[in-house]
Protein backbone atom coordinates (compact mmCIF):
# COMPACT_ATOMS: atom_id res chain seq x y z
CA UNK A 1 0.00 0.00 0.00
CA UNK A 2 1.08 3.28 -0.61
CA UNK A 3 1.31 5.57 2.06
CA UNK A 4 2.37 8.93 3.47
CA UNK A 5 6.45 9.59 4.29
CA UNK A 6 6.46 12.96 6.29
CA UNK A 7 4.92 16.64 6.11
CA UNK A 8 5.97 17.51 2.24
CA UNK A 9 4.67 21.13 3.37
CA UNK A 10 2.68 23.95 5.75
CA UNK A 11 0.38 26.28 3.93
CA UNK A 12 -2.29 28.88 5.43
CA UNK A 13 -3.68 32.29 4.56
CA UNK A 14 -2.44 35.30 6.69
CA UNK A 15 -4.95 37.54 8.47
CA UNK A 16 -2.88 40.36 7.17
CA UNK A 17 0.16 40.96 4.98
CA UNK A 18 1.63 38.07 3.67
CA UNK A 19 5.33 39.32 2.82
CA UNK A 20 5.06 41.42 6.46
CA UNK A 21 3.90 38.06 8.17
CA UNK A 22 6.86 36.13 6.37
CA UNK A 23 9.50 38.47 7.24
CA UNK A 24 8.47 38.07 10.93
CA UNK A 25 8.81 34.07 10.72
CA UNK A 26 12.82 35.44 9.36
CA UNK A 27 13.05 37.95 11.88
CA UNK A 28 12.16 35.81 15.13
CA UNK A 29 12.10 32.08 14.42
CA UNK A 30 15.14 32.24 11.89
CA UNK A 31 13.11 30.82 8.58
CA UNK A 32 15.09 31.71 5.72
CA UNK A 33 13.16 32.98 3.25
CA UNK A 34 13.65 31.70 -0.22
CA UNK A 35 13.34 34.53 -3.32
CA UNK A 36 9.62 32.95 -3.95
CA UNK A 37 8.63 34.29 -0.56
CA UNK A 38 8.50 30.79 1.67
CA UNK A 39 11.07 28.59 2.84
CA UNK A 40 12.38 25.25 3.18
CA UNK A 41 12.95 23.48 6.12
CA UNK A 42 15.59 20.46 5.52
CA UNK A 43 16.36 17.47 7.61
CA UNK A 44 20.00 17.49 7.09
CA UNK A 45 19.91 21.10 8.78
CA UNK A 46 18.33 19.61 12.11
CA UNK A 47 20.79 17.73 14.16
CA UNK A 48 18.48 16.81 17.27
CA UNK A 49 19.09 13.71 18.81
CA UNK A 50 15.81 12.07 18.00
CA UNK A 51 17.66 11.98 14.48
CA UNK A 52 14.21 14.17 12.89
CA UNK A 53 10.62 13.05 13.58
CA UNK A 54 7.74 15.16 12.64
CA UNK A 55 4.15 14.76 14.92
CA UNK A 56 0.97 14.69 12.69
CA UNK A 57 -2.15 14.39 15.02
CA UNK A 58 -5.70 15.41 14.68
CA UNK A 59 -7.37 16.66 18.26
CA UNK A 60 -11.31 17.09 18.86
CA UNK A 61 -13.68 19.38 17.36
CA UNK A 62 -13.92 20.95 20.94
CA UNK A 63 -10.04 20.88 21.75
CA UNK A 64 -8.84 24.30 23.38
CA UNK A 65 -5.23 23.29 22.90
CA UNK A 66 -4.88 25.81 20.33
CA UNK A 67 -6.38 28.93 22.59
CA UNK A 68 -6.16 31.72 22.63
CA UNK A 69 -5.79 31.31 18.76
CA UNK A 70 -9.11 31.12 16.90
CA UNK A 71 -7.58 29.08 13.91
CA UNK A 72 -7.89 25.17 13.25
CA UNK A 73 -4.49 24.40 13.66
CA UNK A 74 -1.33 24.89 15.21
CA UNK A 75 2.17 24.63 14.27
CA UNK A 76 4.92 22.43 16.03
CA UNK A 77 8.39 24.27 14.79
CA UNK A 78 11.26 22.03 16.01
CA UNK A 79 14.00 24.26 17.42
CA UNK A 80 17.63 23.43 18.30
CA UNK A 81 18.00 25.91 21.54
CA UNK A 82 14.52 26.86 22.88
CA UNK A 83 15.61 28.78 25.99
CA UNK A 84 17.78 30.95 23.73
CA UNK A 85 14.86 31.51 21.13
CA UNK A 86 12.45 32.56 24.28
CA UNK A 87 14.97 35.12 25.54
CA UNK A 88 15.46 36.61 22.44
CA UNK A 89 11.53 36.43 21.16
CA UNK A 90 11.08 37.73 24.89
CA UNK A 91 13.19 40.59 24.20
CA UNK A 92 12.06 41.54 20.72
CA UNK A 93 7.87 41.68 22.69
CA UNK A 94 6.64 38.37 21.23
CA UNK A 95 3.93 36.97 22.71
CA UNK A 96 5.15 33.95 24.78
CA UNK A 97 1.60 32.22 25.51
CA UNK A 98 3.57 29.16 27.81
CA UNK A 99 6.06 27.44 28.61
CA UNK A 100 8.97 26.34 28.98
CA UNK A 101 7.80 22.84 29.94
CA UNK A 102 9.45 19.61 29.44
CA UNK A 103 8.53 15.93 29.28
CA UNK A 104 9.73 12.90 27.67
CA UNK A 105 9.92 14.08 24.27
CA UNK A 106 11.51 16.91 24.86
CA UNK A 107 10.99 20.75 25.70
CA UNK A 108 8.13 23.01 24.94
CA UNK A 109 6.59 26.76 24.41
CA UNK A 110 3.80 28.37 23.10
CA UNK A 111 3.87 31.59 21.35
CA UNK A 112 1.39 33.84 18.91
CA UNK A 113 2.58 35.39 15.43
CA UNK A 114 1.69 38.36 14.54
CA UNK A 115 -2.09 36.92 13.31
CA UNK A 116 -2.78 35.69 16.74
CA UNK A 117 -1.65 32.09 15.33
CA UNK A 118 -0.57 29.81 18.12
CA UNK A 119 3.01 28.27 17.35
CA UNK A 120 4.22 25.66 19.42
CA UNK A 121 8.07 25.29 19.60
CA UNK A 122 9.61 22.55 20.29
CA UNK A 123 13.62 21.42 21.33
CA UNK A 124 13.45 17.18 20.85
CA UNK A 125 15.23 15.21 22.94
CA UNK A 126 16.37 11.57 22.21
CA UNK A 127 13.56 8.93 22.78
CA UNK A 128 14.34 6.69 25.70
CA UNK A 129 15.54 3.33 24.72
CA UNK A 130 13.30 0.43 25.08
CA UNK A 131 13.97 -1.58 28.00
CA UNK A 132 16.18 -4.78 27.67
CA UNK A 133 14.34 -8.16 27.24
Amino acid sequence: MAKITGIGGVFFKAKSDPKALAAWYAQHLGLAMEPWGGALLRWPDDHAPDRGVTVWHTAAPDTTWFAPSDASFMINYRVDDLDALLTQLRAAGVTIVKGPEVDDNGSFAWILDPDGNKLELWQPKAPAEPPAP
